[in-house]
């Protein structure tokens, strides 16, 4: 496109202050306290979705946090681009790891970021990946450039599972009809080496209970005579992985996607350095499925992970306990035609099936999404890897991500379009992490690619 990198340059240091004023507002969605922040952010966005061209925008109640609706439509019989980012953001914990203030963001290079990076909660997930789209509109719009209808979904609870999104989007389908959906909020293998996601794995996050006495008791006076609700539980998780990490929940693998040798064999020529990958995390050795690699362990194989356990005291010194109750939260990553609801009814019934007498269990589903696969034949895929190679100066590899964004499949579900995922992250970014963070580089060369992914898409669906 004509002077795209020209009006980057010439605008690069608003471009960059307006994302650090957007970081600096806590909007995080799963804490009560940041309730008055959210709402703030939603009205920014507004704001500048206005700014950058959108001739509608409004803010859209949900019975939880608004969704933020802007259209730009210039000529009904071009095709219609629906991008959708959300502006809510992980809580900040552990505060005390960030080696900077979490909404304070502060430019440093790293290894992987040589020209910068952008270090704050929300920097790559997704408050930078959102607004490189709203920056692309304006070039768009300001050059006259716009090639095609555009329209943005902007929500404010992906963090807690867009638990109000899904309504939105049944009682929408008019207003949010569209020939391609548009979402950055993945990443990509390296700076130099562009990959464009074509897979994402579903989930089904759940939290058990295990309930034993009905107080607390005295470890000398009653251990060994009573099952230990903690010693229980951890026996229980064990028992959901066999020495070759399968998962031993009955019927958990029916229907798993086996992807065929040469599909593995394509997956296998993405770069990959398992010393690096070692060394980056401080680990020895990699662990996982028997038969499998790490890109395709977390990828492409289902997972049972604990992301948390606990029960009983915990303080400073020692309290000699057996606790009446103990807790764990657990999630599956799941592939494609796992349903997330039978894989979260399956493991309901198992984990209560294991429990010995002595202990009564609990589950308590929390959320979850479908797995989703783009094809690399659609239109939306073949723009975009035009658009990257055009400024990247060479072809993306397409990958399939570990990670989960339960909404895509929804999308296609109701509103029966397909989803590119064009994310500009790096895995080494920290997200929900502490020290979470964008790259300069990262930020501005989605401005630069997105426009072209406009012009891509119209011209190869006329």
């Amino acid at each position: 496109m004509n002077s795209i990198k020209n009006y980057i340059e010439n605008n690069k240091d608003r471009f960059l202050n307006e994302l650090v004023d957007l970081l600096k507002i806590p909007s995080v969605s799963a804490d009560s306290a940041f309730e008055k922040e959210v709402h703030a952010t939603a009205e920014m966005v507004k704001a500048q979705l206005e700014k950058a061209g959108c001739n509608t925008v409004e803010i859209c109640q949900t019975d939880g946090y608004p969704i933020v609706y802007g259209e730009k439509i210039i000529d009904a019989d071009l095709p219609t681009i629906l991008v959708y980012g959300h502006y809510d953001v992980q809580p900040a914990d552990p505060i005390e790891l960030w080696t900077s203030p979490p909404f304070e963001p502060v430019i440093k290079t790293t290894d992987k970021h040589p020209e910068g990076a952008i270090f704050a909660r929300g920097a790559c997930d997704d408050k930078g990946q959102m607004y490189m789209h709203v920056k692309a509109l304006e070039f768009m719009t300001a050059t006259n450039q716009l090639p095609c209808n555009v329209k943005f979904m902007i929500e404010g609870e992906e963090e807690v599972g867009s638990v109000n999104l899904g309504v939105f989007v049944k009682n929408n389908q008019e207003k949010l009809k569209n020939d391609v959906i548009l979402i950055s909020d993945t990443g990509m293998i390296a700076n130099d080496i562009p990959s464009i996601t074509t897979g994402l794995r579903g989930l089904s996050y759940v939290e058990v209970e295990v309930t034993g006495p009905n107080r607390d008791l005295h470890s000398g006076l009653y251990g060994g005579a009573v099952a230990n609700p903690i010693n229980v539980l951890t026996k229980m998780i064990a028992s959901l992985q066999d020495d070759n990490n399968h998962i031993n929940i009955p019927g958990f693998y029916d229907g798993v996607e086996e992807l065929s040798r040469e599909e593995r064999d394509e997956m296998a020529k993405a770069p990959f350095s398992l010393e690096n990958y070692k060394k980056a995390l401080d680990i020895d050795d990699v662990y996982g499925e028997k038969g499998y690699t790490t890109n395709e362990r977390n990828s492409i194989r289902p997972t049972l992970d604990v992301n948390g356990i606990w029960g009983g005291y915990t303080g400073e010194g020692a309290k000699t306990v057996i606790a009446s109750k103990a807790y764990a939260k657990i999630s599956m990553r799941l592939v494609p035609n796992q349903d997330w609801e039978t894989i979260t009814e399956l493991f309901k019934t198992h984990f209560e099936s294991i429990a010995p007498a002595g202990v009564t269990v609990k589950v308590t589903p929390h959320h979850g999404g479908q797995g989703y696969v783009t094809p690399t034949t659609s239109v939306g895929y073949q723009a975009a890897s035009m658009a990257y190679n055009d400024t990247f100066g060479k072809k993306p590899i397409p990958q399939r991500s570990g990670g989960s964004i339960p909404i895509v499949a929804l999308f296609e579900e109701e509103l029966k379009s397909k989803t590119i995922l064009m994310g500009f992250g790096l895995d080494s970014d920290a997200i929900h992490s502490p020290n979470e963070h964008f790259g300069v580089f990262n930020y501005l060369k989605g401005i630069e690619t997105i426009p072209l992914f406009y012009k891509y898409f119209t011209e190869l669906s006329k």
